[in-house]
């Protein structure tokens, strides 16, 4: 089930009054579980055998360290059935078909067979949240939940089951333990954050697409400006959808009383890649942070083990999202440009000297041309890309003007909402003028869509 269509409205119409009705009484949490149950279910009523049996598993495992000396077996319990979980459906294919390669390129006359498998719609997501539990558990940093339905409620959410935010107990089940409070303004703040999702969403990511996918899907039939263009057009097309995709999910949460993290920080005004990063999809960041990095050793042991930390980190980042070898490398591109500009953005010549505009647009151009690797559809066409945009020719890329007109005045207001200007941006009058002038752009142009969010597939 999507935001952006009308079959969203229905079961969020039928959804939300008896949710209101309930709310103050035990029933509240049940009924969650439940919309959330159909709202995952409504893709393919199988997915929720998966969502539950990492809900049982991660459940029994806390129960395990709370009441038994094994506190580790239990922990690895919960890690090799999440991460099973994911290797199975997520990259059974993808490790079979490399294996296969080495053993044609050895010679040798067998083949593994390939895991014909639907990968379930946002696994990777659900996954993580419910692992992380059980290793903040174990650390210590949160206490055991011990109703199975508001677990159950936590990790299946869904307003941020399959696209994230991904969530952590600590902040979560908090809120399902507590009657919500929702005032009139929390319900006009959420209607705002999802109009504006959806504004990005329909109005913006799906517009770039037009113009991205034919020239991603036949690189070869296009020179140099064309496929620079559309590498710039793709990074804002996945900005607003994810982002959109997240607003949504926040303002959703918002309309039912819950506070869910923010996502994006203005991630293209970033001043460097950590910077980016510390901005970009903050709760995925964060969240290899806290159970990647900082476990392998962070910066605590010494210049060379903290730079094959981050490679580590960034390159599994990589893999998370897809079984592919271009995200693998789009990963890498990520730790090799932090790598070489990680000294550079701690220096006081970089952060007194440089212009904060010059380290902006730096910073922007290396994660465009990583971009690259993220959206080509093999690391062949990334290549060619790449390629063609230094050695073809300069001939008309037939851009049309609004789309750069769109993008420029979202940049625009992004700079503005940084700058001492910003109180502006914050005046009622301004910001519910936006909202009108977003409804109507929807009403004129058709307003909901089908097309699924690229995050989906991950």
């Amino acid at each position: 089930m999507l935001f952006h269509t009308w079959t969203f409205v229905v079961f969020f119409a039928i959804f939300y009054p008896i949710y209101l009705l309930v709310r103050n009484t035990r029933a509240r949490v049940p009924w969650l579980l439940l919309a959330s149950y159909v709202f995952y279910g409504w893709w393919n009523p199988l997915y929720l055998l998966l969502i539950l049996w990492s809900t049982t598993v991660d459940y029994l495992a806390v129960i395990g360290m709370a009441k038994t000396r094994w506190r580790r077996l239990w922990l690895c319990w919960s890690l090799l059935n999440n991460l099973g979980m994911l290797g199975f459906f997520k990259y059974g294919g993808f490790v079979a078909q490399n294996i296969n390669t080495l053993l044609i390129w050895a010679g040798i006359p067998y083949a593994i067979p390939e895991p014909d498998v639907l990968l379930p719609v946002g696994i990777s997501f659900f996954v993580f949240q419910s692992m992380s539990y059980t290793i903040d558990y174990y650390r210590g940093n949160v206490d055991r939940e011990t109703s199975f339905l508001s677990y159950a409620a936590f990790v299946s959410l869904f307003p941020q089951l399959v696209a994230g935010p991904i969530e952590r107990a600590k902040n979560l089940l908090p809120q399902l333990r507590q009657t919500p409070r929702i005032a009139a303004q929390d319900v006009a703040d959420g209607l705002s954050l999802f109009v504006v999702g959806l504004f990005k969403k329909v109005a913006l990511a799906d517009y770039l697409a037009l113009y991205v996918d034919p020239i991603y899907a036949s690189p070869d039939s296009y020179q140099a400006p064309a496929l620079l263009l559309a590498t710039f057009a793709f990074g804002w097309q996945i900005y607003f959808d994810f982002s959109g995709y997240t607003d949504m999910a926040r303002g959703i949460g918002r309309i039912l009383g819950i506070r869910l993290m923010l996502n994006f920080n203005n991630p293209y005004l970033a001043t460097g890649l950590g910077d980016f990063w510390r901005r970009w999809h903050i709760s995925l960041s964060s969240w290899f942070r806290d159970y990647v990095y900082i476990p392998l050793g962070g910066n605590r042991r010494g210049t060379l083990r903290t730079y094959v930390n981050i490679w580590i980190t960034m390159v599994v980042s990589g893999l998370w999202h897809g079984a592919m070898w271009t995200f693998v490398i789009w990963g890498a591109v990520h730790a090799a440009g932090y790598s070489l500009t990680r000294s550079l953005e701690r220096s006081r010549l970089y952060q007194q000297r440089v212009p904060r505009i010059a380290k902006q647009l730096l910073t922007f151009a290396v994660v465009n041309l990583a971009w690259v690797f993220f959206r080509a559809e093999s690391v062949q066409d990334a290549w060619l890309i790449l390629q063609r945009i230094f050695t073809s020719g300069w001939a008309d890329p037939r851009c049309p003007a609004f789309l750069l007109l769109v993008i420029a005045a979202v940049w625009i207001y992004e700079f503005i909402y940084e700058s001492r200007l910003r109180p502006v941006l914050m005046l009622a009058p301004l910001r519910t003028g936006l909202v009108v002038l977003m409804l109507a752009y929807l009403a004129v142009a058709g307003g909901l869509g089908e097309k699924a969010f690229i995050y989906f597939q991950f």
